[in-house]
């Protein structure tokens, strides 16, 4: 592990925020930090985790990953 700010350190998880920051955080603007949560829990559990494929998982889902794993 190197200096804080290194993404190299955590790929996956800067990816993540890459894509979550490009598809939902800059394409509004938001009133109230409740409508920020509550669209993050809808991207989370509602597109990334059940429908996404990613590359780290074989171009699987995690849902469709972790039921295979199981």
């Amino acid at each position: 592990m190197s200096g804080k700010g290194n993404c190299y350190d955590n790929s996956a998880v800067e990816n993540f925020f890459k894509s979550l920051k490009t598809e939902m955080v800059r394409r509004r603007d938001w009133q109230t930090r409740r409508e920020v949560e509550i669209a993050l829990f809808e991207y989370i559990n509602g597109f990334d985790n059940p429908r996404r494929r990613h590359s780290a998982l074989g171009w699987k889902s995690p849902v469709a990953f972790e039921q295979r794993a199981a």
